[in-house]
């Protein structure tokens, strides 16, 4: 044990069956014990320790906690290619993706068929573009209803590609949204919008953040939670 406390204190990692993974530590000094997840893809093991706590006694808990950790990665969905499936995941639907050299560059979304040309070693790159332009469109629309429904004015969107978050607010009322969840069906992706949204008025999670919250979404928030934690995995099994 004490050989790879050594080597931990240097580079944190993990062996998990055959992968070896990095180990994030990140401090919060609001956090009053260790929290232990795993990124979504599964490239990484990320532990919250609040700012008192050693690194080594973070590094420790990990290992503790190999099994858990190794039963959570078989849970990751294998990666896709939609490309190679012809299928797109688009607001919790499979859509057909027809790909022909001769149609025209611009996608095109007739009911469940995605059009597209082009050339066909982009296509994966352009496919995420297109997915990334879609989320932008709904999240305005969405934080458009919410902030109205909260008496703001409407908050600026912006689109991440963060692994830890779906979504975030910063002080100057930004809304930071992760493009992923345009795969989600459309209960999903709003109840985050919703969710950053009820923080530009409560810029916590007190009661009061809660109460309003309930009262700009539209369905079942927990509903809504559940999916994300069970599911949410999924919407990083395709693109990189």
């Amino acid at each position: 044990m004490i050989d790879w406390l050594r080597r931990e204190a240097i580079e944190p990692e993990i062996e998990l069956g055959d992968r070896t993974l990095p180990i994030d530590l990140i401090r919060n000094r609001r956090a009053k014990r260790l929290t232990l997840r795993l990124a979504p893809d599964g490239s990484a093991v990320r532990i919250t320790l609040p700012h008192w706590c050693r690194s080594v006694e973070a590094i420790g808990f990990v290992h503790a906690r190999r099994d858990w950790l190794t039963e959570q990665l078989a849970k990751i969905p294998p990666k896709r290619d939609p490309v190679a499936e012809r299928r797109l995941m688009y607001r919790g639907t499979q859509i057909a993706l027809d790909w022909r050299a001769d149609a025209p560059r611009r996608p095109d979304l007739d009911d469940d068929t995605l059009t597209i040309g082009g050339p066909q070693d982009t296509l994966t790159r352009r496919l995420q573009r297109w997915l990334e332009a879609e989320a932008l469109r709904l999240f305005a629309a969405d934080a458009r209803d919410y902030c109205s429904a909260a008496g703001l004015d409407t908050a600026s969107v912006r689109l991440t590609r963060a692994r830890k978050r779906w979504g975030s607010c910063s002080s100057e009322g930004v809304l930071r949204l992760n493009w992923r969840l345009v795969q989600a069906p459309d209960a999903i992706r709003r109840s985050v919008v919703a969710h950053e949204v009820a923080h530009l008025v409560h810029f916590d999670h007190s009661p009061a953040f809660h109460a309003l919250l309930g009262e700009l979404y539209e369905g079942d928030i927990d509903q809504a939670n559940r999916w994300l934690s069970r599911r949410g995995r999924e919407l990083y099994a395709a693109f990189d």
